[in-house]
């Protein structure tokens, strides 16, 4: 749901010479090379589109078995349960989707926070990993949300980003990974991350 073509552009500049599609068949996710999974709106909306597709078992596999990309909500779809609904998520990685608090929505000068939180901020990584190569610890991508993933896992933390308080942005683990903002938004960044997310090779 949401951003689809933006994403597939942003992943054919980077890519000229790879064939992107943007398919709701499963048997063409089934087929793919690699998968990015997007998402934009609300995570009960789109976890009910992807059952009425059929999309979930296919979505599974490819989480479990090819490179996979998860964008947004395509982040937050890989964990177990949401407040906001609350929802069941694919439960691939265990954990659940906070809404931010508004008593900590605010930042250090004391001035009150907006949720959703909306715009660019700096994301500092967790460790080193291949789809981090050639973007500066501290580089600012583009959010727009109102809840973040909490890990039963620490060591799936990739990176993290502060508004009112520290949260996860990306996880990662084995050939998964999954961001909360939009690289295809994200100007110089996020194109890198989608061209290392196009030559990665878990």
């Amino acid at each position: 749901m949401g951003n689809l073509r933006s994403v597939a552009k942003a992943l054919e500049h980077v890519a000229p010479h790879v064939p992107v599609e943007v398919t709701g068949d499963p048997e063409r996710v089934r087929a793919a090379q690699r998968v990015v999974f997007p998402g934009q709106g609300a995570m009960p909306d789109c976890m009910r589109e992807l059952d009425q597709r059929r999309l979930r078992p296919a979505v599974l596999e490819a989480a479990r078995s090819k490179p996979f990309l998860g964008l947004c909500i395509g982040l937050q779809m890989l964990f177990e349960e949401s407040e906001e609904g609350p929802a069941r998520g694919l439960g691939l990685l265990g954990g659940s989707v906070r809404r931010f608090p508004e008593a900590r929505m605010f930042a250090r000068d004391g001035q009150r926070l907006k949720v959703p939180h909306m715009g660019w901020n700096q994301v500092y990584r967790s460790g080193s990993h291949p789809l981090w190569a050639g973007i500066p610890d501290g580089s600012r991508f583009y959010f727009v949300h109102s809840y973040y993933v909490e890990a039963h896992d620490s060591a799936l933390g990739a990176a993290a980003s502060r508004y009112g308080l520290e949260f996860t942005c990306a996880v990662a683990r084995d050939n998964l990974f999954a961001v909360q903002f939009h690289p295809e938004k994200s100007a110089g960044a996020g194109l890198a991350l989608l061209s290392n997310f196009v030559h990665w090779n878990p």
